[in-house]
């Protein structure tokens, strides 16, 4: 397949984008050739499905070097770090979204062993054979809409060499049974390598500033984001809004003077069950248990939803910062 011109549908984003880039600052206008270039490559993502410069080049019919190519992005310059946002602008403007529930998440991906000009590439773990590889963390946002579901927010997530380490000699030490005395302590964070948590609030927190005109509905995150500090931290920067997450079956909660994991707190409350529709899809029966009730760990009272699936054997533990809210919306805002 050979490139000619450019799509239509991507020179009309082209020309809104630049629009877009103008009425912001006038200084960060697309010249010409900037334009047909980002266009050019939008148009090479779509019809070769990969971001290969020598891939662009040849349904080019070699009109284009793949080393012009790439100088054009190394050199020319272009406000990248606002061409997401303004993109996003556009988005919102031709589907009318005003509110969404923002899904946060990170996920890994596998590389090369032999790659080594990737930035991010690290030592992950491989879930399916329970070794490690090489690979890239990613953390990104979603704003999912009753008409689409659109990337609001990514970054890359590099743990930092010294804990690495530090936690690696640490439980081979634990495993020889050397005292936690006598072990070395573990060392502070570096600001260079942020916590997923962290690199999270921080993408929130650019959202939110670009996009103001958008009401942020709910945040939902799994179990790795169910702790206090997040959880406060995300619902002051989207105005109060809800933060939904899950906790452990053994954490704690307080009741009438006395402690007890969650499990054991809800093994005597009978469930209710409800059909809910997960990602707008079939209906799944569900049994539900849910209480307004002291989380120890995160020091006040959150909304915890016991839930279950057909065919599963344990409950999942959902766990809401705001507690006005029915338990019915806030299942729905999780399976969106």
């Amino acid at each position: 397949m050979l490139i000619e011109k450019l799509l239509p549908f991507v020179e009309n984003y082209t020309e809104s984008l630049n629009t877009e880039l103008t009425e912001s600052s006038p200084g960060m206008t697309l010249s010409k050739s900037q334009k047909f270039w980002l266009g050019f490559c939008i148009t090479g993502i779509i019809l070769t499905n990969s971001i290969n410069w020598t891939a662009f080049s040849r349904i080019s019919i070699g009109r284009y070097k793949k080393t012009a190519l790439s100088w054009m992005f190394r050199h020319s310059k272009i406000a990248w770090e606002h061409l997401f946002h303004f993109s996003l602008k556009i988005i919102f403007k031709v589907y009318g979204i005003t509110k969404g529930v923002v899904s946060i998440d990170d996920s890994d991906k596998k590389r090369s062993k032999c790659t080594t000009k990737i930035f991010g590439v690290n030592k992950i773990k491989d879930k399916s054979t329970g070794g490690f590889c090489m690979g890239q963390g990613l953390v990104f946002l979603v704003l999912v809409t009753p008409k689409i579901t659109i990337p609001i927010g990514y970054a890359f997530h590099v743990p930092d060499p010294k804990i690495s380490e530090w936690v690696k000699e640490n439980k081979r030490l634990k495993k020889a049974g050397v005292p936690k005395s006598k072990r070395p302590k573990k060392p502070v964070r570096s600001d260079e390598y942020p916590t997923i948590s962290s690199i999270s609030i921080a993408l929130l927190k650019t959202f939110v500033q670009q996009h103001p005109e958008i009401k942020i509905e709910a945040i939902v995150a799994d179990a790795l984001y169910g702790n206090a500090e997040f959880m406060d931290e995300a619902s002051k920067i989207a105005g109060s809004a809800q933060v939904i997450s899950q906790i452990r079956y053994n954490q704690n909660i307080s009741f009438k003077n006395s402690k007890k994991s969650v499990e054991k707190y809800f093994e005597n409350i009978q469930p209710i069950q409800k059909t809910i529709h997960i990602r707008g899809g079939k209906g799944v029966v569900v049994l539900i248990k849910s209480a307004r009730i002291h989380v120890c760990a995160h020091r006040k009272k959150r909304f915890v939803i016991a839930i279950k699936y057909t065919g599963e054997e344990d409950y999942r533990y959902l766990v809401a910062s705001d507690l006005t809210w029915r338990y019915a919306d806030i299942i729905d805002a999780f399976t969106r």
